[in-house]
């Protein structure tokens, strides 16, 4: 029998040993951003054949030409005003991103005004701000620091934003111009919005006349699970008297290709005359072919959208395992090290550290051969005031590779708490 003298070392000297057995392996894994797998793109490979040479034509529209003008190809709208539960008249259908909308929308309320109140934002005395939620999507802080806003944070909540603090500060503070978050298994945690916090933000008083509410619903059927209630803003705001307050951006980025989708949004039928009043100013309109051959492909796929996305669950599913599944072993189940989220859909999971070590367990990862979200993209500025948020994304890697991962990152969690309790992490986080 050999001895092992790991098991009657100090947890410092154990956990290093540990580490320094994984760091030896050589690996290259990475669980850096939230992508699909080829075997998820492979689900939407009828794309590429869904529009032949014959299919010229659509909604009586000569897809070769201009047709149909800005707002897309009324197939499309009526497919995607199903999928968020409008009208399609309260209906935008655009190109690749989704993310895309959400800067159309900012930069034309900061140029304009918005139809509600149209005073140019940029024209106000101070400098204009947008509520975020916290831990939270790195793009959006992008896009709000790049477009000039001033971001104010909020916690996440397990059920949905914190209303209560996005009240106070929306009625207390003129400048602060709406919020952004995602309503549906937000990113990172999962959390999905309530029906009462919904309703709550819709009809909240604000110092702004023009408050808007910019919902990202970019996971709204990527369920793993029993699916939750999901909200209908644009409902909610029309029937709170604040008609033109919501916007509801989704897209295919993650249902069919993310490198050739669509991105669309639902709000109220005068929004979608304002936005597509600037849309037509500098374009001609989106890529009808690609509107097209969406419709085709997603109206034929057996079960639609639904049963697409749960053939896409049934891929995913298993990832989200392999992270609890590890991490439970790893970690224990008591918080010793680091809780984390077990989410019903969407396309993260967050984890805390249980001691401020977050940037110290990425760094030490990193030298291991996996590659994680950088330290603090979770909040604003790249800067987790708590350094204990980290962002795991297990879909693009195949399962094997997802449960070496998590066992390379659970053995990191370890030697960096044990370095903080000893003292030695000090002044390296």
């Amino acid at each position: 029998m050999t001895h092992d003298a790991s098991a009657h070392a100090d947890p410092l000297s154990a956990a290093q040993a540990a580490y320094d057995a994984v760091r030896a392996r050589g690996l290259k894994l990475n669980m850096q951003r939230g992508q699909p797998s080829d075997a998820d793109f492979d689900l939407s490979s009828g794309l590429f054949t869904a529009l032949g040479e014959d299919d010229l034509q659509m909604d009586g529209l000569d897809l070769r030409n201009y047709p149909g003008g800005v707002a897309g190809l009324p197939s499309a709208r009526r497919l995607f005003a199903e999928y968020l539960d409008v009208k399609p008249e309260n209906m935008v259908v655009w190109n690749n991103a989704s993310l895309e909308l959400q800067a159309f929308v900012l930069t034309f309320a900061l140029l304009h005004g918005t139809r509600t109140a149209p005073q140019p934002w940029v024209k106000a005395p101070v400098t204009p701000k947008f509520i975020v939620t916290v831990p939270g999507y790195d793009r959006h802080f992008l896009l709000l620091k790049t477009l000039g806003f001033e971001l104010v944070a909020v916690d996440m909540q397990p059920d949905g934003p914190d209303v209560d603090a996005i009240e106070r500060l929306a009625a207390q503070d003129a400048s602060i111009r709406g919020v952004l978050f995602v309503p549906t298994y937000s990113n990172p945690g999962g959390e999905t919005i309530s029906a009462d916090k919904a309703r709550r933000l819709a009809a909240l008083q604000a110092a702004a006349p023009d408050f808007l509410i910019l919902a990202d619903d970019a996971y709204r059927a990527h369920h793993l699970g029993t699916p939750p209630e999901t909200v209908n803003f644009v409902a909610l705001c029309r029937d709170a008297g604040h008609p033109d307050r919501a916007f509801v951006f989704a897209s295919t980025s993650k249902i069919t290709l993310a490198g050739a989708g669509l991105g669309f949004v639902a709000t109220s039928e005068d929004n979608v005359k304002w936005l597509s009043g600037y849309l037509n100013a500098q374009s001609i309109g989106p890529n009808k072919p690609e509107q097209a051959r969406h419709v085709k492909f997603l109206s034929r796929y057996p079960g639609g959208i639904d049963g697409l996305m749960r053939d896409h669950a049934a891929l995913i599913a298993p990832k989200f395992r392999a992270v609890d599944e590890t991490l439970r072993a790893e970690l224990g189940e008591g918080g010793e090290y680091a809780t984390w989220a077990t989410p019903g859909g969407g396309y993260f999971i967050s984890l805390d550290t249980t001691a401020p070590v977050a940037a110290r367990v990425i760094e030490l990862a990193e030298a291991a051969g996996v590659s994680l979200t950088p330290a603090g993209a979770t909040y604003p500025e790249g800067q987790d005031p708590h350094n204990r948020n980290i962002r795991l994304a297990p879909t693009r890697p195949p399962v094997s590779e997802v449960y070496t991962a998590m066992g390379v990152v659970a053995t990191c969690i370890r030697l960096a708490t044990e370095e903080h309790r000893a003292g030695q992490g000090q002044g390296r986080t």
